[in-house]
C-alpha cells in the first residue's frame, strides 16, 4: 500500500515553467514504477510520463517529449515532473500514480493514485 500526494500546481502564463512533485508514503517506494497522468476539463485522463524503478528509463507521451521531464528520488520517496514551455492546452489536473509495470503505467496507470494537483496555463 502506498499513499501519494501531489503538490506544485498553480497558475502560470503560457511559455512558463512549473515543477510538480509527488510524495509517497508507505514502504518499498523504489519497487514501484511511477507515472504522471493528466485530465483536462471535458477530456479523458491521459498518460503524461513514466519512470522505471531506478529512474534509469523514462517514458513520455509523444506530444510532450522535449517539454516535460520526469525524475525520481528513491531516498526521498518523491517523483517530480518538470514542465516547461507550457501551453494553454496543458491546463489540467495532474495525477501521480504508482504501479508494478511500465506497461500499465504508460497505458492505464498504476494501482495507486494521488488526489491530483491543478495546473492552469493562461494565455
Amino acid at each position: 500500500q502506498v499513499h501519494l500526494e501531489e503538490s506544485g500546481g498553480g497558475l502560470v502564463q503560457a511559455g512558463g515553467s512549473l515543477r510538480l512533485s509527488c510524495t509517497a508514503s508507505g514502504r518499498f517506494f523504489s519497487s514501484y514504477v511511477m507515472g504522471w497522468f493528466r485530465q483536462a476539463p471535458g477530456k479523458e485522463r491521459e498518460f503524461v510520463a513514466g519512470i522505471s524503478w531506478t529512474g534509469r528509463n523514462t517514458y513520455y507521451a509523444d506530444s510532450l517529449k522535449g517539454r516535460f521531464t520526469i525524475s525520481r528520488d528513491n531516498a526521498e520517496s518523491t517523483v517530480d515532473l518538470q514542465m516547461s514551455s507550457l501551453k494553454t492546452g496543458d491546463t489540467a489536473v495532474y495525477y501521480c500514480t504508482a504501479g508494478s509495470t511500465i506497461a500499465r503505467i504508460t497505458s492505464s496507470g498504476g494501482d495507486y493514485w494521488g488526489q491530483g494537483t491543478r495546473v492552469t496555463v493562461s494565455s
